[in-house]
C-alpha cells in the first residue's frame, strides 16, 4: 500500500463550527489512568492536553496507593480519582487513555487489567508503561472488539516485536504495520515524521512538527489530544490523524512565535493544540 502523506483534508470535520446548544456532555468523558509516584506530570500533561483539544469531561486516576493530588491548581476543571473510583465508573467513561507514567508496581498493572477488562465499547489510547506491560507479557492485549490505538516510540516498538530499536529505524513502515497486524490496533509510531497505520495496514506519514517535540513529556501530551478527540465522538481515523498532525502544527505554531525549538516545553504545546484546532 502506497505511504499517504498526511495532511488535514483526511479530518475536517475536527474543525467543523460546534453547535452553539451543545453542552460539556456533547464532547465525551476522557478516563485517564496514569502517574505513578514521581509521575504525577505525566498525568497532568496527558489530562490538560484532553481538556484543551476539546473533551468536555476529564476523569484522572493515579496509579499510587496513597495519591497526595486531589487538585491541578492551574487547571481545576480536572477530577481526580482513586483508580477503584476511576474504574468503577467505566461505563460512563467516553475513551481511556492508559500507561503515561504510570510505572509498573503491582498495584498499576492490576489496575491497567482492569481497564483492559471493564472499558465496555469505549475506545482506547495505550502509551509508555502500559505498552511496557504488553511487551513483558504482565498484561495481555485482551481488548476486545473497541478500537485501541498504541502509540510507542521506537525502542517500545522494539520491545513489543522483540527486536532492537536500529531494526524499527531500518523500516519504519514495516514495523508499523507488523504492529498493527500483531495487535490489531491502529498504531503511532512516533518520531521524525511520525507513521500511522490502521489495521488494515494502511499507512500515513505525518507532515507537521519538528526537533523541539523531542522534549519530555510531549508523548503525555500527544496521548491526550488523541483521547480527546475520541471522546468527541470523531472516528478513529479522524481521531488519530488529526491527533498526530495537530500535535505537530502545534509545535510548528510555537516556534513561528518563537518558542524553541530548543527548549520547547511539552506544557507550551498544549495551549498551542488549542489555537491551531480553532484557527484551522
Amino acid at each position: 500500500m502506497p505511504l499517504i502523506p498526511l495532511s488535514s483534508h483526511a479530518f475536517q470535520a475536527v474543525f467543523a463550527t460546534r453547535d452553539p446548544q451543545s453542552n460539556k456532555g456533547s464532547f465525551g468523558s476522557v478516563g485517564i489512568l496514569a502517574g505513578a509516584e514521581g509521575m504525577t506530570g505525566a498525568a497532568v500533561l496527558a489530562a490538560r492536553s484532553a481538556l484543551k483539544a476539546g473533551a468536555g469531561r476529564i476523569y484522572v486516576g493515579l496509579a499510587q496507593t496513597d495519591p497526595q493530588c486531589s487538585l491541578d491548581p492551574l487547571q481545576p476543571e480536572l477530577m481526580w480519582r482513586s483508580c477503584q473510583s476511576l474504574i468503577s465508573m467505566a461505563s460512563n467513561i467516553s475513551a481511556w487513555a492508559v500507561g503515561c507514567g504510570l510505572g509498573e508496581s503491582p498495584f498499576a498493572l492490576n489496575a491497567l487489567k482492569q481497564v483492559f477488562l471493564q472499558r465496555g465499547t469505549a475506545p482506547m489510547v495505550v502509551d509508555a508503561d502500559a505498552l511496557n506491560a504488553l511487551s513483558s507479557g504482565h498484561i495481555a492485549p485482551t481488548w476486545g472488539v473497541a478500537p485501541v490505538v498504541i502509540t510507542p516510540h521506537p525502542t517500545e516498538a522494539a520491545r513489543l516485536l522483540k527486536c532492537d530499536t536500529e531494526t524499527v529505524q531500518s523500516d519504519r513502515v514495516t514495523h508499523a504495520q507488523a504492529l498493527a497486524k500483531i495487535y490489531q490496533a491502529w498504531v503511532v509510531l512516533k518520531g521524525h515524521q511520525t507513521i500511522i497505520c490502521a489495521p488494515d495496514l494502511s499507512c500515513w506519514q505525518n507532515t507537521t512538527g519538528n526537533v523541539g517535540l523531542a522534549t519530555a513529556g510531549s508523548g503525555d501530551v500527544l496521548s491526550g489530544v488523541i483521547v480527546s478527540l475520541l471522546a468527541q465522538g470523531f472516528t478513529t481515523q479522524e481521531s488519530v490523524l488529526a491527533g498526530v498532525w495537530l500535535h505537530g502544527k502545534a509545535a510548528d505554531h510555537c516556534v513561528s512565535l518563537g518558542t524553541g525549538p530548543i527548549g520547547l516545553t511539552a506544557s507550551e504545546v498544549i495551549d498551542a493544540v488549542r489555537w491551531v484546532r480553532n484557527h484551522p
